[in-house]
């Protein structure tokens, strides 16, 4: 029997991976990388950081959180994550509200201003995305993404 090193999983398969296999995930995490970076470049706002961002985001999709939660769930200390939601608290993003359920925890929400920010940046990434395709694709390579985005979906699931 031959032993794999530490900390590396054995493949599911008893076969190393093809070459082209290789090539394929190197390409694909590759690109994935630099368009994540564009993408989210489309919608950078001047006036808030990325990591604040990454917050309204988190927030529009789970309602409100306690910081300790925002924290676990972006992977930051808690004091890093305090000072991220009263820089949103002052731009009027996000405010505090005591549980209901619970007096001694205040909760994290959007406030209305904050909701548009979030739709208003997934709008611009939307946009800036479908332009690309638009402008420097034609329609057999759009539809060629169509059907690579359904094989790379086919990866994420187990």
């Amino acid at each position: 029997m031959s032993e794999k090193p530490v900390g590396q999983r054995p493949m599911s398969g008893t076969r190393s991976p093809s070459p082209s296999a290789v090539q394929a995930s190197r390409e694909v995490r590759a690109v994935i990388s630099r368009l994540r970076r564009r993408i989210l470049k489309a919608s950078e706002a001047e006036d808030i950081t990325l990591g604040q961002a990454s917050v309204l985001a988190r927030l529009s999709d789970k309602g409100g959180v306690t910081a300790s939660e925002l924290a676990a769930t972006e992977g930051v200390r808690h004091q890093s994550m305090t000072t991220t939601v009263s820089a949103l608290v002052s731009l009027g993003l996000v405010e505090r509200r005591p549980d209901l359920d619970d007096g001694r925890r205040l909760l994290i929400t959007l406030t209305a201003r904050g909701r548009r920010r979030v739709e208003e940046g997934r709008q611009a990434r939307t946009e800036w995305l479908a332009e690309r395709l638009q402008n420097r694709c034609t329609e057999e390579e759009r539809r060629s993404v169509i059907a690579t985005m359904a094989v790379l979906e086919r990866l994420t699931r187990d």
